[in-house]
């Protein structure tokens, strides 16, 4: 088969896989366990204006619903539903006709015709989906093969992932740091030999990262032992039934994996760039390109990490500053733990530079001795 035909092949496959994926969240109700109920007419009960001690002001709105319960035993029957949204949204939705529900529907009282029930959640299967499929069409427009072998790497550790937690939940006698570096070692082999294949390149940029990334978390468990952890408020991780601490250690193990392994393929992939355009290159050389290319990717890479983290934690701290809290006192419940992630990945990118440029240098030489 030659290379037309098999670009030809792909774009069918994938152009079935999208046609199909749709049709199937379009007609998938029958796969939920959750009543599923489609809105069909929407009325406005009332409106009140709410005005707190802090002069915020806010419109409470109480809608009637009616929607077609779409699976279950009253498939097909209408359900009557009442909604009350804010106009901040903070915690609540206003649905529209169309809008697909998770509801439970109540025990009808004696006398009573009509099925009576409350909102649980929105069927956002639809529109994840959209997301998806623009992700996916960016990656494969961007990188071709690699990207589409970096989807498949992705959809693997993602599977991976949800399996070692399903088995730490399962489990009790086996530590959560213990599976999570298995987990780390088998995402960064995954990621990185799918994408860049098997050579040395890849084996290098494998091992910077392992040890840039259980280095960091050494660092870090460190300065948490010496300081007591203090400054550290861990209320929002708190109602949960494992060792809360834990948790977040390995959290910000996995967290860091990330920004670590892109910093150990970027040093082992210019490197050995360098190396292939001109074989007579020195160590010298080689040594003071990687460290400029290194002290180059530095700060992108921190400001990057800093901004992903501190960015889930803006709507927490506009809604604490609108209720006049203290700024010290809203910074550190919603940023100590965002800041720690932010700084613990900082640590293994800054240490994972010196460590991938090294042991890039040590496959360089090693292939110099074999030609």
């Amino acid at each position: 088969m030659t290379q037309k035909n098999r670009n030809i092949l792909s774009y069918i496959l994938l152009a079935i896989l999208f046609i199909s994926s749709f049709l199937f969240v379009r007609f998938n109700y029958g796969f939920y366990e959750r009543p599923i109920a489609k809105v069909i007419d929407v009325r406005i009960q009332d409106s009140i204006e709410n005005v707190d001690m802090y002069d915020n002001k806010d419109l409470l709105t109480t809608q009637k619903l009616v929607a077609k319960l779409m699976n279950g035993e009253h498939k097909n029957e209408e359900i009557h539903l009442v909604n009350e949204f804010s106009l901040s949204g903070a915690y609540d939705h206003e649905y529209k006709v169309g809008n697909e529900l998770f509801v439970m529907i109540e025990q009808p009282a004696e006398g009573q015709s009509e099925l009576t029930g409350t909102i649980q959640d929105v069927k956002r299967d639809k529109y994840l989906l959209i997301v998806a499929w623009a992700f996916i069409f960016t990656l494969l427009l961007v990188g071709k093969k690699q990207g589409f072998f970096a989807i498949i790497s992705l959809v693997v550790n993602a599977v991976l992932l949800s399996y070692a937690l399903d088995f730490y939940l399962q489990t009790s006698g086996i530590h959560l740091l213990v599976i999570c570096s298995i987990s780390i070692i088998l995402f960064t082999a995954i990621s990185l030999l799918l994408v860049n294949g098997f050579n040395e390149k890849t084996y290098a940029a494998i091992i910077a990262t392992l040890l840039g990334t259980f280095l960091s978390l050494l660092i870090t468990y460190a300065v948490m032992w010496i300081t007591s952890e203090q400054g550290l408020r861990y209320e929002e991780i708190q109602f949960i039934t494992r060792p809360y601490k834990l948790v977040f250690l390995a959290g910000l193990f996995i967290g860091s994996l990330g920004a670590v392994m892109d910093v150990a393929i970027t040093m082992s992939s210019s490197i050995f760039g360098l190396y292939e355009k001109d074989t007579n290159i020195s160590n010298k050389a080689l040594k003071k390109s990687g460290m400029e290319i290194g002290k180059d990717i530095m700060g992108t890479m921190t400001n990057i990490l800093f901004f992903a983290y501190i960015s889930g934690s803006i709507p927490m701290l506009i809604l604490y500053f609108k209720n006049a809290s203290p700024l010290g006192f809203t910074l550190s419940m919603n940023l100590s733990l965002e800041l720690a992630r932010a700084l613990a990945g900082g640590i293994g990118i800054v240490i994972t530079i010196p460590i991938g440029l090294y042991i890039t240098l040590l496959f360089v030489n090693r292939k110099r001795a074999r030609q």
